[in-house]
């Protein structure tokens, strides 16, 4: 009797401990029924299956942060070293993989540490092409002559004069045979499994011309922190900042093409070699490993531990983007973003295209007054339209606000007679537009400077873009919209919400412009014919939510981008006029659209090539827990499991 005592107090004191580090993961999310429904639904499946200790394992990982992550779901385990081995026998294709590593002066134990990770590689199919840059310290060449003995799949040039790094890369290249150049700076690792992963990549699509992995920082007592959990191939976002970095890979026979580095771009060396390779190269041949397969060493000196160590290599970045845009006869000019990052700005013609603002409406005449009044006066883009979509409003103070604004002949009032319906009223402005660029805006916008219309404009004139969003901030200063993240909550969610606008965030991304799979609508700008190309916004069956991604989502599928700009900031007073989705009076309503979205893309929005499956699909930054990737081995795991 005692001890079934003692097991339910135990019980009662887990449970106990399992709310109280839930609830501030619940509440982080911004908790909506929808959202509610999938935690539960997800904590349930755990108990069911590993019961109450299970959960709060999960709970616990979920609060360990990066180091305990790593150790979980990306440290190898014996296991693994077995099954990746066996797999490597199973390989069609086995390309040599020469790893390019210029060295100069550097301390003995990075040095060895660096090297070692080569030939700790479980795939033996490689070569390391060592450059030394006439280092003056006298620990450097003998190191190299020792591990020259030591593997003959090592390859040594001693420079008999220091060049810096472009020089010396280059004089290792001169070394390369191989099928594929990966690079490795001297005071960093590889994974064991790097190379295999990218021999995995190639025999998957051998077609691939460059290839970049994950990486993380490493510091001098060989602690892991500040993982770059990448997206999938995204040019604009590579123009803001150069996210493939390490790992990279690329087909030899290009670089051996371009020429290789160039000395005048030297410390964005790298930056400058990749805008050049890619012009050579499809973006289909583009491909991102989700795994984490370089540590970046972060020690004194180093730009990993800071970013502004070498100012010169962001002028040399921006110098290295501009030249690349002139070879591609992109008319556009290059200047710094934000922090050490970079910003393209696209001209816009001498006369401006015409916008038409398409604002749907019912009542709340402060509001409406707010967005008014900043398009009329706070914006700097003469050419516009404004027409207000009315949903039936009623007040005094509404109607007469609507007589005073029909004396003014940009403005042009339309009545909705009929319940609420965003894609309806929408698709009616679109209609009664006259404008070559349409603008949806919400009621609950206030304008925060004046550039942001042309910010927009600039963007989706250009031909590739099909749809360009805003950054809009809560009343206090927080991310409401930074871009939308296809999957969350069963189908889309902001990423980084309730960030303050201040706050770099992961990757610096909410500052930096970028191709999503999706944006809201409660700013959204782009061309007519894009919008009547797709057939507009979905009145009969997406009335309220998610219209917006479904809009995106159509225009994807027709090749175009879209984009994110956070050069357009705005206010958004989300759902002031209309109320939540997360009342439970909409909540039917809300679910219906759901399923909607969920037949009609299925495995579209399983993932977002714009947000890492290592990334938890919530709209706070959390690591993913598991992450959603397949390992490669995993076939082979569990076969040794069932010998």
């Amino acid at each position: 009797m005692q001890s079934r005592i003692k097991s339910i107090f135990d019980r009662i004191f887990r449970l106990w401990d399992i709310l109280i580090t839930g609830i501030p993961v619940a509440l982080s999310v911004v908790m909506s029924p929808v959202r509610a429904r999938d935690i539960l639904q997800e904590a349930y499946e755990i108990c069911r299956h590993g019961g109450f200790r299970a959960l709060q394992n999960r709970l616990n990982r979920r609060r360990a942060g990066y180091p305990k992550w790593y150790q979980y779901y990306a440290e190898l385990k014996k296991s693994d070293r077995i099954a990746i081995r066996n797999r490597i026998l199973k390989l069609e294709r086995l390309p040599l993989i020469s790893v390019v590593l210029p060295v100069y002066n550097i301390q003995e134990r990075w040095l060895r540490i660096a090297i070692d990770s080569i030939l700790n590689q479980l795939y033996p199919h490689w070569e390391l092409c060592i450059a030394d840059d006439h280092s003056t310290e006298s620990h450097i060449r003998p190191i190299l002559e020792e591990y020259l003995k030591k593997d003959s799949r090592v390859k040594v040039v001693f420079r008999t004069t220091n060049g810096h790094i472009s020089e010396a890369t280059n004089s290792a290249l001169e070394l390369v045979t191989g099928e594929y150049i990966a690079f490795l700076d001297h005071d960093d690792e590889l994974t064991e499994h790097a190379l295999y992963m990218i021999a995995e990549e190639v025999n998957r699509y051998p077609q691939v011309d460059l290839i970049y992995t994950d990486q993380d920082r490493i510091d001098h007592k060989n602690r892991l922190s500040d993982p770059l959990f990448k997206p999938e191939w995204n040019p604009d976002l590579f123009y803001s900042q150069n996210y493939l970095n390490h790992l990279s890979v690329f087909r030899a026979s290009i670089i051996k093409k371009i020429g290789g580095f160039q000395k005048e771009y030297d410390g964005s060396q790298d930056y400058d070699l990749i805008l050049r390779f890619i012009e050579e190269i499809s973006p289909e041949n583009i491909r991102h490993i989700p795994f984490v397969l370089y540590h970046w060493r972060a020690i004194p000196g180093s730009v990993a531990l800071n970013p502004n160590q070498k100012n010169y290599a962001h002028a040399n970045a921006r110098k290295a983007i501009q030249a690349h845009l002139e070879r591609t006869k992109v008319l556009a000019k290059v200047v710094q973003g934000q922090a050490e990052y970079h910003r393209v700005v696209y001209p816009l013609p001498v006369l401006l295209p015409k916008v038409s603002v398409i604002i749907g409406t019912r009542d709340k005449v402060a509001l409406l007054r707010c967005i008014v009044e900043g398009l009329l006066n706070q914006t700097d883009y003469s050419n516009l339209e404004l027409i207000i979509i009315d949903n039936q409003s009623v007040e005094t103070r509404t109607l007469d606000y609507f007589e005073e604004l029909k004396t003014n002949s940009k403005i042009k009032i339309i009545p909705f007679d009929a319940p609420f319906n965003y894609s309806a009223m929408n698709n009616l402005g679109v209609k009664e537009s006259s404008g070559e660029i349409i603008a949806l805006l919400n009621n609950d916008l206030k304008i925060i400077s004046n550039s942001w219309l042309k910010e927009m404009v600039s963007q989706a004139l250009r031909p590739e873009v099909g749809i360009v969003g805003a950054k809009l901030y809560f009343g206090n200063d927080h991310i409401q919209h930074a871009g939308v993240v296809i999957g969350m909550g069963g189908v889309a969610g902001h990423f980084e919400k309730n960030l303050h606008k201040n706050r770099r965030g992961f990757m610096c991304r909410t500052h930096l412009v970028q191709s999503l799979s999706a944006v809201t609508g409660a700013c959204l700008v782009m061309r007519k014919a894009v919008f009547q190309e797709v057939g507009g916004l979905d009145d009969g069956h997406l009335k309220v939510a998610f219209n917006d991604v479904d809009l995106c989502l159509k225009v994807t599928a027709k090749g175009y981008r879209i984009i994110f700009t956070p050069y357009a900031e705005l206010y958004h007073l989300e759902s002031a006029s209309r109320g939540s989705d997360a009342d439970f009076s909409n909540l039917s309503r809300f679910n219906f659209e759901i399923r909607v979205m969920q037949e009609r893309w299925g495995k579209r929005l399983l993932e977002d090539p714009y947000f890492s499956p290592n990334l938890s699909q919530i709209e706070s930054f959390a690591f993913a827990f598991p992450p959603r990737v397949t390992k490669p081995w995993e076939g082979e795991l569990r076969l040794n499991h069932a010998e």
